[in-house]
């Protein structure tokens, strides 16, 4: 399994190796360890450039999705790239009363989820499978402390 880790934005806060083993962790749980996969850390300005671009939303978010939809010959399956603000994660982590790490970490799992074709926008069922999905891997990658993210 292949993580390659993009950062735009180098918050100290954010420790590059941890959110690769995060990522293969994650794809380990959801049993796509042959999986090549791309996360990027940007700001702000970055992801409301990329929002504004790709879904026609002029403001900033904190995670995008980009499936690579193929496979590339002799390679294992790309699912693309995840793409998180950091600055929106911070500010979320505050809000919300965890870590940034613990904050990183559910939108890794939201964005890589969005990789595998679970959409949250497309109906209220499908909303629940995904939140449920969710839930699932956080307990798997944290144990019980993370349910409440």
């Amino acid at each position: 399994m292949s993580v390659d880790l993009l950062q735009k934005k180098r918050p100290r806060k954010v420790p590059p190796r941890r959110i690769k083993r995060t990522a293969q962790k994650i794809l380990s749980i959801l049993k796509r360890e042959r999986s090549e996969l791309s996360v990027a850390l940007v700001g702000d300005r970055e992801i409301e450039k990329l929002n504004r671009k790709y879904r026609n939303q002029p403001k900033p978010t904190d995670v995008l999705s980009f499936p690579a939809g193929e496979l590339l010959a002799g390679r294992h399956p790309l699912l693309g790239d995840v793409v998180i603000s950091v600055e929106r994660a911070e500010e979320q982590a505050k809000a919300g009363g965890w870590t940034l790490d613990e904050e990183i970490d559910r939108l890794l799992i939201h964005g890589i989820l969005h990789l595998l074709g679970y959409d949250h926008e497309r109906s209220k069922k499908e909303a629940l499978v995904m939140r449920s999905m969710e839930k699932k891997i956080s307990r798997a990658l944290c144990g019980k402390k993370a349910a409440a993210l």
